[in-house]
C-alpha cells in the first residue's frame, strides 16, 4: 500500500523532502572522511577511510573506463572478493592498437567505435579508429558519467582508483591513435611530433588543451575519496620532460585550491630503480615499474613518501616470479603494489582469459588468491611502527637465499625468505617471550608455529621445507 504524508505539518514535509535529496544526491565521499593521504604517524603507507592502508592488487591493463566492451562491475567484484584494493586507470588521451607490446585481448585497444574519451566526437568523420573526429573544445558528458560510475563503484567495494591522466607516445603507431593528434581532431592542433607532446615550449598548441582535460577531470572527480593522480605513466620515454610534469602537478594543486579535502599526487620515476632528486612539494607518492629487487624504496625511504611499484611484466608468465616482487618490495618498506593482470578482458571481466605464453607478464585467479595472502599478512601487524631493517638477521643458512625484513624491534617482526631448501634464521631480538609462524605465500597456511623464551641476543629460527619461498611472523607475547 502506497503511504501518504498529507497529514503531517509542513515543516515535517519539508524535513522528508531534504532527506530524501541527500539520501539519492549525497556526496560520493562521506563526510567524515578525507580523501586517501599519507598516514600522520608513518607517511610510507596510507590512511584510507580511517584506516591504516597498503595498496596492493592484481589489476587490469587501465583500460576499464575508455573501452566501452569492458563492463567493470564483474571487474571490481573479482577485486573485492580478494581484498584487494586498488585499480589503474588512463583517461583516454591515449589508447593502444591491438597487439601492441604482444598483448592478447588488451583492454587498452577498444574494438573500432568502443573507445570513448573526454572529448566529445564532432559531425567530422575521420578519426583513425573509426567514427568521427574529435572536438578539443568540447568535452563528452558520457566519458564522465562512465568515469565517475567507475569510480563510484570502487569506493562502494574499498578499492581506491589511480587516475593516470597522461601517458608518452612510444612509438609512432600509438600517436596516431591519440584525440590530440591533428588528424584526430578539428581543432588544427597536435600538428607535432610525439615526442613533443608534452613538454611546455614545443607541443604545437596542446598545452591548454592538456590543462583543461586536468582542470575537468579534477573538477568532476573532487568529491570522490578513493582516488589519487599519477601525472604521467612512464614518462622517461616519449620527449616527456620533467619541466612539464612538474607543471601538470602545480596545475591538480591549483584546481584543488579551493577543496578542503585534495587528493594525492603521484609521480612515476623509473623502470627498476633510481634516486629521486629535488622531488616537488606536490608530490607523494613515487611510483616504480619492474622493481626487482626493491631498491627503489632504499633509494628513496629518507623521502618519508610512499614508494610504489604500480606495474609489473616483461619477466614471464609465471606467478611464483611476481609474487616474490610483490612480497619483497612490501617488505623492503614499499607501500603499493600493482600487479598487470592480463587475465582481465573485455570479455572475461572475472580475470578467467587463458592468454598466450607470449603474454608479457602474467596474472590469474592463483595469483589473486596469494596478493589476498600478502594482505592478510602485513593486516596481522601494526605496520604503522615498522620499518625496513637490514642488520636484524645476523645470518641465513643455504645458498641463493633472499630476505626481506620488516621490523619494530622487540615487539613485531615480518620477514620474506626466497629459497628452495630450509633455512635457519639467526635474528639479533631483545629479551621477552614471542610468538613465531612460517607461513605458505601461496596459501596462506601457517606451516609451522612455536612459541619461545628468549634471553637477548640471538634468536634462531629454523624454518619449515620451503619449495620457492616463505614469510615469517614474529610477535611479542605477555
Amino acid at each position: 500500500m502506497t503511504k501518504r504524508y498529507t497529514h503531517l505539518p509542513l515543516p515535517a514535509l519539508c524535513f522528508l523532502f531534504l532527506a530524501f535529496l541527500t539520501m539519492h544526491f549525497s556526496s560520493p565521499v562521506s563526510a567524515q572522511h578525507q580523501p586517501l593521504r599519507l598516514h600522520p604517524e608513518n607517511p610510507h603507507y596510507f590512511l584510507f577511510r580511517d584506516q591504516a592502508a597498503l595498496l596492493i592488487t592484481s589489476a587490469e591493463h587501465y583500460g576499464a573506463v575508455l573501452n566501452l566492451d569492458f563492463d567493470y562491475l564483474p571487474y571490481l567484484d573479482e577485486l573485492q572478493s580478494h581484498h584487494l584494493n586498488l585499480t589503474r586507470i588512463f583517461t583516454g588521451a591515449y589508447v593502444e592498437p591491438p597487439g601492441a607490446f604482444n598483448i592478447a585481448q588488451n583492454t587498452l585497444a577498444p574494438e573500432p567505435g568502443r573507445f570513448i574519451c573526454p572529448w566529445a566526437r564532432s559531425s567530422t568523420p575521420g578519426y583513425a579508429k573509426g567514427g568521427n573526429k574529435f572536438d578539443l573544445n568540447r568535452w563528452d558528458d558520457a566519458y564522465f558519467e562512465r568515469l565517475k560510475d567507475f569510480i563510484g563503484e570502487a569506493g562502494k567495494r574499498g578499492i581506491v582508483v589511480e587516475v593516470t591522466l597522461f601517458c608518452p607516445f612510444y612509438e609512432d603507431m600509438q600517436w596516431e591513435l591519440s584525440p590530440m593528434n591533428s588528424n584526430n581532431n578539428v581543432n588544427n592542433l597536435g600538428n607535432v611530433a610525439r615526442t613533443e607532446v608534452y613538454t611546455l615550449d614545443k607541443h604545437g598548441g596542446l598545452l591548454s588543451v592538456q590543462e583543461a582535460l586536468v582542470q575537468k577531470i579534477v573538477e568532476e572527480l573532487k568529491a570522490f575519496d578513493n582516488l589519487y593522480y599519477e601525472i604521467c605513466n612512464e614518462p622517461y620515454f616519449g620527449g616527456v620532460t620533467l619541466e612539464w610534469q612538474h607543471h601538470i602537478a602545480e596545475l591538480i594543486v591549483q584546481a584543488e585550491e579551493k577543496l578542503t579535502r585534495p587528493h594525492l599526487i603521484s609521480r612515476n620515476v623509473a623502470n627498476g630503480t633510481a634516486k629521486v632528486e629535488n622531488p616537488h612539494p606536490a608530490v607523494s607518492i613515487f611510483n616504480f615499474h619492474y622493481a626487482t629487487p626493491p631498491y627503489a624504496v632504499a633509494h628513496n625511504y629518507e623521502l618519508n613518501k610512499v614508494i610504489g611499484d604500480n606495474e609489473t611484466g616483461f619477466k614471464g608468465n609465471a606467478d611464483a616470479t611476481y609474487r616474490r616482487e610483490a612480497w619483497e618490495f612490501i617488505l623492503a618498506g614499499g607501500g603499493l603494489f600493482n600487479h598487470l593482470d592480463y587475465s582481465f578482458t573485455a570479455e572475461h571481466e572475472n580475470g578467467t582469459f587463458q592468454y598466450p605464453d607470449t603474454q608479457p607478464g602474467g596474472g590469474s585467479l592463483a595469483f589473486r588468491q596469494q596478493m589476498q595472502v600478502l594482505q592478510a599478512f602485513m593486516k596481522e601487524f601494526d605496520f604503522i611502527k615498522m620499518h625496513p631493517d637490514t642488520t636484524v638477521v645476523q645470518n641465513i643458512s643455504g645458498d641463493g637465499k633472499t630476505i626481506r625484513a620488516l621490523v619494530e624491534s622487540g615487539k613485531q617482526y615480518a620477514l620474506y625468505v626466497h629459497q628452495t631448501t630450509p633455512v635457519n634464521l639467526a635474528l639479533e631480538m631483545p629479551a621477552g617471550n614471542y610468538q613465531a609462524a612460517w607461513i605458505n605465500p601461496v596459501n596462506g597456511k601457517v606451516e609451522k608455529e612455536e612459541k619461545l623464551q628468549h634471553a637477548g641476543g640471538v634468536l634462531t629460527f629454523s624454518s619449515p621445507s620451503i619449495a620457492v619461498d616463505m614469510a615469517l611472523r614474529i610477535r611479542r607475547t605477555p
